[in-house]
């Protein structure tokens, strides 16, 4: 289930997608070891692009966190679902249309750069295109709820449930979108993660014929390059842990898989079956009476991957996630 690759991925893909907080940095610092592997990326050619379903920053903002950071990036180099979003209003509606613009900064400036115009909820327009911001008004949010009832034709920046706060995890932008879908009784067209606009936007923008995408999240990074028909490589250095990946369904199951973006530096191989275990670089894992067993000693990333396919056989077999009781994964 997992690929191949006899090459370092950074010479066989020519551009990497990269999703942002927990592949990059989480909160404020730098993923251990990323700005490194990044820069290591782009000498041998791999093209990078900085992708985010977060709508309410502009890029140079995006890009100017990144080089705090250590991470060589410029404004062109970072995508944002805001900029997906009006793509797709400005393909439909065309130069000039009249959007109203239900978020942050970062939808406005999106929004203008496609030359349509945001207008405010109560305004004339012919759409509405919604983002996070957590200073949108009730009364606001209340007009466009009933004009997208009524008609209005309606974007999405994103569906994410959550978004990392300084104070914990916070509803995030999906919240919203979720109550204007249940009173209108209306499926928003969505820009983000796990739609392909984001992800088509990027190649449009930053080019790249073999494009990988890169991220922590099983639901929306990796789903997201299932849709779009592209390989991945998914990261463990953010929300994504043994529980999350032994029970991905197939349509969350990564092209790639590393502790982190060390991922792109190098040869992927993959476990090599062995009855009803997967083995991988001295590493053997099975599943036993529904529990996943794994003996042997190696790289900490073949431990992840031989782990992956031992469970992934297991459950489309059973139906059912392995019992993780008793397993340890080694540090990475």
């Amino acid at each position: 289930m997992l690929g191949s690759s006899a090459q370092a991925l950074c010479r066989v893909h020519d551009l990497a997608m990269l999703d942002l907080d927990g592949v990059v940095y989480v909160g404020g610092a730098a993923v251990p070891g990323a700005p490194g592997h990044l820069a290591k990326a782009r000498a041998a050619g791999m093209r990078l692009a900085f992708i985010t379903n977060n709508a309410s920053r502009p890029p140079e903002q995006v890009a100017a966190h990144l080089r705090d950071l250590g991470v060589e990036a410029e404004s062109d180099d970072v995508v944002t679902s805001s900029q997906a979003a009006a793509r797709l209003l400005a393909d439909r509606f065309g130069r000039a249309a009249r959007i109203v613009a239900l978020g942050a900064e970062g939808l406005r400036e999106a929004l203008e750069a496609e030359g349509l115009v945001p207008v405010g909820a109560n305004d004339e327009a012919v759409a509405i295109a919604t983002g996070y911001s957590p200073d949108v008004r009730w009364a606001e949010i209340m007009r466009a709820a009933v004009r997208i009832r009524d008609g209005l034709p309606w974007v999405a920046s994103n569906t994410d449930l959550t978004f990392p706060a300084e104070f914990g995890l916070a509803p995030g932008h999906g919240v919203l979108v979720d109550m204007l879908r249940r009173f209108a009784g209306v499926q928003p067209d969505v820009a983000g993660k796990p739609a392909r606009p984001l992800l088509d936007e990027t190649v449009r923008r930053v080019g790249g014929e073999r494009p990988l995408m890169v991220g922590d999240r099983l639901d929306t990074d990796i789903l997201g390059a299932r849709n779009a028909g592209l390989a991945s490589l998914l990261v463990l250095t953010g929300v994504t842990g043994l529980p999350e990946l032994v029970a991905a369904p197939p349509e969350q199951r990564p092209t790639y898989l590393a502790p982190d973006l060390g991922g792109l530096l190098v040869a992927h191989e993959a476990p090599v079956a062995d009855g009803r275990a997967f083995a991988l670089g001295g590493w053997r894992a099975s599943v036993d009476d529904g529990a996943l067993v794994v003996t042997g000693r190696g790289d900490p990333a073949d431990w992840w991957r031989a782990v992956a396919e031992a469970a992934w056989a297991h459950l489309d077999e059973s139906g059912e996630p392995v019992h993780l009781s008793g397993v340890e994964a080694p540090a990475r």
